[in-house]
């Protein structure tokens, strides 16, 4: 599929039935300015930073279109057409960029040193073109302070948390013994003290439901997130997709575990993977999604990509069909399992994530509001996250566009071509300009790889 640039639109492709936005403004056209804009245009009022000559596209405030971003500190001050240049201590020149909200990127391992397959938040955050990571379930309740001190409190990206259900969080990688992602290892009172100790890091519980879990312990793992999501109030953020090693002795029918799974979700929930390969993961061994799981979708039950290393285009497209598409982008980025503090095999990327979804044909609002404004709601943080509106917090994600054959790959070996492709470029964190060095986007940059 040749995609269009999206200077002219979007690629043709079904639209989410369940959008957490609506667009009202399409192209490049000049916007008319209202009264409240007409004030901001000619108001004195002076800015540290004006991003200027860009194309906006924020579902958070309904707007897309040419407009200029100016910051005072590390507030957005206003969003407007053809803000005076001369008005800013600092202009920083878009012109044929697409700027939106900082990106959130759902799904992140990125306690370094902490596990063995953590990442640099920076490499993976601000270098990525991310202003915001949520790590899945790295750390527990007993590996909580260390990752605050060592990752949180020194990254210069953001860094959120959905706390593993396990206390110990996930630590084995290479370093071998036996399984710790047991019920012993569940506390569900001392969760719950860390999340009323952390409210404003620790955003939900990561748990899992796969057949590694369900051959030892079958739901029982999970029953334990359920409740300490139900005693803290947060979301869960539920893992599918076999996993962990599993006991062959009793390995579960593939096809039931999704339904162990739905039972146990509310809404508000996310289930991750949502396009993963996986015999025992949303889709399966189907044709088509359950209609269970079609059900759960429009109680409210959320879907992440939770991109990793089970991303499949075939499945893709058989949800996308059926009118599946993900609420949020997690690139799930991580090192090696089997060695320590090695991102060598890491061929993939949030940004690059975002791209191969606009590759697949889903448009680009929705990808973008999968980045910003949708994760910022489940975040609880849509007040200050998520969106470019006058007052939130300046955190600022400006994409170049690449217009070149590419071709992207998943696991299962199939390529897609393509002619666009998504870069980042710079971004803003709470009004700093950072220049993102694309280190680890190897599945976008050929200088990367």
């Amino acid at each position: 599929m040749c995609a269009a640039s999206p200077m002219s639109g979007s690629p043709p492709a079904a639209r989410s039935p369940r959008p957490a936005w609506r667009i009202t403004t399409r192209g490049r056209r000049r916007p008319e300015m209202p009264n409240s804009v007409r004030e901001i245009a000619t108001s004195p009022q002076r800015f540290d930073v004006l991003l200027k000559g860009g194309e906006v596209v924020d579902p958070g405030s309904d707007r897309r279109g040419a407009y200029d971003v100016a910051i005072v500190g590390d507030r957005i001050a206003a969003v407007a057409p053809d803000i005076a240049a001369a008005r800013a201590r600092r202009v920083v020149d878009v012109s044929g960029r697409i700027v939106t909200a900082g990106f959130i990127d759902m799904h992140a391992h990125v306690f370094d040193h902490g596990t063995d397959f953590g990442l640099d938040p920076d490499a993976v955050g601000i270098n990525a073109g991310c202003t915001t990571l949520v790590d899945q379930g790295s750390a527990g309740g007993w590996t909580f302070d260390p990752f605050k001190a060592f990752i949180i409190d020194r990254a210069r990206t953001e860094v959120l948390c959905f706390i593993s259900t396990n206390l110990s969080g996930t630590l084995r990688g290479c370093k071998g013994g036996p399984a710790i992602q047991t019920p012993d290892f569940v506390d569900v009172r001392v969760l719950a003290d860390f999340v009323e100790r952390f409210p404003t890091l620790i955003r939900g519980i990561k748990a899992h439901g796969e057949s590694g879990s369900w051959s030892r312990w079958g739901d029982r793992m999970l029953r334990m997130a359920r409740e300490a999501g139900d005693l803290t109030g947060l979301p869960l953020y539920v893992h599918t997709g076999e996993l962990w090693p599993v006991d062959e002795r009793n390995r579960p029918d593939p096809d039931s575990v999704l339904d162990d799974v739905l039972a146990l979700v509310r809404p508000g929930d996310i289930l991750a993977h949502v396009y993963s390969a996986k015999p025992d993961g949303i889709l399966g061994r189907r044709a088509e999604p359950s209609a269970r799981f079609l059900a759960a979708l429009s109680s409210g039950v959320l879907t992440d990509i939770g991109h990793g290393v089970n991303f499949s285009f075939r499945v893709a497209r058989a949800m996308m069909a059926a009118g599946v598409y993900p609420d949020t982008i997690g690139s799930d980025v991580h090192g090696d399992f089997f060695s320590h503090r090695n991102d060598a095999t890491l061929d993939y990327s949030f940004c690059g994530t975002f791209s191969k979804l606009h590759a697949l044909g889903l448009e680009l609002e929705h990808i973008v509001a999968a980045a910003t404004v949708t994760p910022a709601r489940i975040l609880g943080m849509e007040a200050e996250i998520g969106t470019l509106r006058a007052g939130s917090r300046a955190d600022v994600t400006v994409l170049r566009p690449l217009t070149e054959a590419w071709t992207y790959a998943d696991a299962e070996g199939e390529a897609l071509p393509t002619t666009l492709r998504f870069v980042p470029d710079m971004v803003v964190r709470k009004g700093e300009v950072i220049k993102s060095n694309n280190r680890l986007l190897r599945d976008l940059l050929p200088s990367a790889a």
